[in-house]
């Protein structure tokens, strides 16, 4: 107790005198600092809103934007007038939904001979790996084209996984790959919604689906989560789409172009979020995305907090890294408009990716709280009051029936 004491006596002269000279001076330069990174995600947040609302009065959507027909049966082509198409599914230990995402892969209706579904199974607990391979030899006993694949090692994890199942000789047959994370279920008519746009526009890409949270209602931590994860959907997703023809490949309930995914240099390891990383060296390359709001495909949202926090380190790290990796590359392509890096450069990446973590955890968690202790520093209302609300209830606009969980 003597030396606690003592401690307290030291520190506070310490800290009266360095408050003034040093330690307000700073403390202002980071409220400044913050304040603006505040402003710039406003803005941005208000440019969506903007445009969604444009997009819903005019009733934009990818079907009156882009060609879309349904592919016809040929009386003399018979199936082959129907493109060949890969479905992947990279497994990591998934014993409790490997039986669901595989059955509801083999349930996709399309004709039996112009589909090869690819079970990429990196389990390293054998009891989960044969229970795999047996359902999996189950479907195929049903006349599903369906391939079992391991490999050695997982170098590269997911990404090393996919990039290893696109070597296979059979992959040569097939122009679209469309990949499902081992916990999503996609409906039947999924690839009827999706390909058409491929086959008419040889310009796009990738298609992508929205998610459809089958336990956003299991507990808090799930509720907020859907809310944010509907906002990315609902606005930051269609505003790319509708807007530039890109958006960031969420890595599953998508299709891919084969040859488009080949010219990107398909996928690599080097950051946390491959997804991101192939979508960006696609679109660099010329090709556009379809993001196609109105088809959901069904999965879970992390109920644990261990998930949630790997989940969001990979989301909130990543990105900056490939920032970092790719921001030269970017501003020296010549294949795409100026308008259009600006928008990868500031938009999508630096404010979205980097600013909007930065003042949610140095602003709210470490500055707001640190100008309580020093009076010489003041957070005027507008920034530490409206600001954030206006920004939290503009995040809510995609899940209105959970706003209530903003007040509590």
């Amino acid at each position: 107790m003597g030396e606690e004491v003592v401690l307290r006596g030291q520190i506070g002269p310490f800290w009266e005198q360095s408050t003034p000279p040093v330690i307000a001076p700073l403390l202002k330069l980071c409220v400044g600092g913050c304040l603006a990174m505040s402003l710039m995600l406003f803005f941005e947040r208000l440019y969506m809103g903007i445009v969604i609302l444009f997009l819903k009065l005019f009733a934009r959507n990818p079907h009156n934007t882009y060609k879309w027909e349904p592919i016809q049966d040929d009386l003399e082509l018979t199936h082959f007038v129907y493109p060949m198409v890969l479905v992947q599914i990279p497994m990591y230990n998934e014993r409790e939904v490997y039986q669901l995402s595989i059955g509801a892969a083999c349930g996709l209706s399309w004709p039996s001979d112009r589909i090869i579904i690819q079970v990429l199974d990196d389990s390293t607990d054998p009891s989960i790996k044969d229970q795999v391979e047996l359902e999996c030899k189950r479907w195929a006993s049903k006349g599903i084209n369906i391939k079992y694949e391991i490999r050695d090692s997982r170098n590269g994890y997911k990404a090393g996984a996919l990039k290893e199942g696109m070597k296979h000789n059979y992959v040569k047959l097939c122009d679209y790959v469309a990949i499902f994370d081992a916990d999503f279920q996609p409906e039947p008519d999924f690839l009827w919604r999706t390909i058409p746009f491929l086959t008419n526009n040889p310009e796009i890409a990738l298609v992508q689906a929205r998610w459809k949270f089958v336990n956003s209602d299991a507990c808090l931590m799930t509720r907020m989560q859907e809310m944010s994860l509907d906002y990315h959907f609902t606005v930051e997703q269609e505003v790319g789409s509708a807007t530039y023809g890109f958006f960031g490949f969420n890595g599953t309930a998508g299709v891919w172009r084969i040859a488009a995914l080949k010219e990107a240099g398909g996928w690599k390891d080097r950051t946390t979020v491959e997804d991101m990383d192939l979508a960006v060296r696609a679109s660099l390359k010329g090709w556009k995305f379809v993001y196609v709001g109105d088809l959901k495909v069904k999965n879970e949202l992390p109920s644990t907090f261990k998930a949630y926090r790997y989940q969001q380190h990979r989301w909130s790290c990543g990105p900056a890294n490939l920032f970092k990796k790719m921001v030269v590359e970017i501003m020296r392509n010549k294949k795409v408009s100026l308008w259009k890096k600006l928008y990868l450069i500031y938009s999508f990446f630096f404010v979205r990716k980097i600013v909007a973590h930065i003042v949610t955890f140095v602003f709210y968690c470490v500055v707001l709280p640190a100008t309580v202790l020093v009076p010489e520093v003041s957070v005027p209302k507008w920034g530490a009051v409206y600001i954030p609300s206006m920004i939290t209830l503009l995040n809510a606009v995609g899940t209105p029936r959970s706003s209530s969980y903003l007040f509590d």
